[in-house]
């Protein structure tokens, strides 16, 4: 592998619809030792970046089945390098740096042609030198940072003239999304469906409170009868359990017809984990988008035990804490509740509380890298990586690009 390629951390922010379903990944390419885009001026690096994270590491199979929005300036817009893309799974962002020259604008009408979808990257105003470009993309996204009401509004009108898809970037809050969908955006990009809306004295349901008992019990190696026992007060738990369970992410080749079964096939560790899950797919679940989180959620779980398997290998235990703090990492904007209330009453050992409320402990600090890569912090991961021995950018790469695979085929009937 080349050093360009060793420089790099891959990153994906979310594109939700109106529904607040996944629709897209925006896939992010940022330097660890420099601020700054691998998608550079060097057009050979960027070839030799780009054409190891679709064929080496297999990005294009971790999307699932999503699209993946990249960002594309002058010269990327102009090489061969894009043939590499499939047509049908990438959206082409046209940087608001480019200069859109006439020969520019006839390169984005050939791509187009060729099947590509466009978009315009952080659009905050109509003017002459954009509006040819207008005539020819299928989406604009607007940046809405620092955007009050009016000047959103005075942008969203200046572009109703034209047949595209408006998507509100950099979506801080639930109520600027419901802002942005009033006016009539299609598509929304952010994290702020993973943010805590913490609600006072707000009560868990009865299926919530169970599941988490649930997981209390099998974390004290309660009786596999006691656990049957609240299943099957809970048909809906258990119809959801076994939907992950038979799911392509658990590498099971048999189908499990039960709670017993799931328990001899899996075992109490692993049932551990799709219990941990589970509380992400509940009908009554507070949160409006459950199946955004327990995409994030997942990758969180398999990235931070993929990584603890590379620090201490052998090491079982260490696995497990940080497969469970990834996915209790964002519990609280599921049900929200804080989460002292969540994890009160379940027997976490003390580093998996500490790393879990405080970011403590190598568990805290791997945490930490796992929410910075969401964030695209490159300089931040490289200070994180250097604290935790035994990975590279390389090995933390690799293991996002199978943490967001095996999270992808969740809910997928295995082969």
């Amino acid at each position: 592998m080349t050093s360009e390629t060793q420089d790099f951390f891959i990153g994906r922010q979310p594109i939700l619809d109106r529904h607040q379903h996944l629709y897209a990944y925006e896939l992010l390419f940022r330097s660890g030792q420099q601020n700054r885009a691998v998608i550079s001026d060097d057009l050979a690096a960027t070839a030799t970046v780009l054409s190891h994270v679709f064929s080496e590491m297999g990005l294009e199979a971790a999307l699932g089945p999503y699209l993946g929005f990249v960002n594309l300036d002058s010269k990327m817009l102009m090489s061969d390098v894009l043939e590499i893309l499939p047509r049908d799974k990438f959206v082409l962002e046209v940087l608001e740096t480019v200069d859109l020259t006439p020969e520019i604008l006839e390169r984005c009408r050939t791509l187009k042609e060729s099947g590509f979808k466009l978009a315009i990257d952080d659009f905050v105003s109509l003017d002459e030198k954009n509006r040819p470009l207008l005539d020819i993309v299928d989406i604009v996204k607007v940046d809405i940072l620092g955007m009050d009401q009016s000047t959103l509004v005075k942008v969203t009108e200046s572009l109703r003239p034209w047949r595209i898809t408006l998507l509100a970037e950099k979506v801080d809050s639930e109520q600027q999304a419901q802002q942005c969908k009033a006016l009539g955006f299609d598509l929304f990009q952010g994290y702020y469906f993973a943010k805590p809306a913490i609600i006072a004295g707000k009560k868990l349901s009865q299926s919530e409170i169970s599941l988490i008992r649930l997981l209390g019990m099998i974390m004290g190696d309660s009786e596999t009868a006691e656990m049957e026992s609240i299943f099957k007060q809970e048909p809906g738990l258990s119809l959801n359990l076994l939907r992950l369970t038979n799911s392509a992410a658990t590498g099971v080749r048999q189908k499990i017809t039960s709670l017993r079964h799931a328990i001899t096939v899996l075992g109490r560790s692993q049932l551990q984990r799709w219990l941990q899950l589970l509380l992400y797919t509940l009908p009554t679940s507070s949160s409006p988008i459950p199946s955004a989180l327990l995409q994030l959620a997942a990758t969180r779980g398999r990235l931070m035990e993929l990584l603890a398997g590379t620090m201490r290998r052998k090491s079982r235990d260490m696995e497990d804490h940080a497969f469970m703090i990834g996915i209790m990492s964002l519990m609280p904007a599921l049900l929200n509740v804080p989460l002292e209330e969540i994890i009160k009453p379940l027997p976490l050992s003390p580093d998996v509380r500490d790393a879990l409320e405080n970011h403590n402990g190598l568990l805290g600090r791997m945490l930490l890298l796992v929410e910075e890569l969401e964030k695209s912090d490159p300089v931040s991961c490289y200070e994180l990586i250097k604290q935790l021995p035994g990975l590279s950018i390389e090995s933390v790469n690799s293991s996002l690009t199978q943490a967001m695979t095996w999270a992808n085929s969740i809910g997928r009937e295995s082969p």
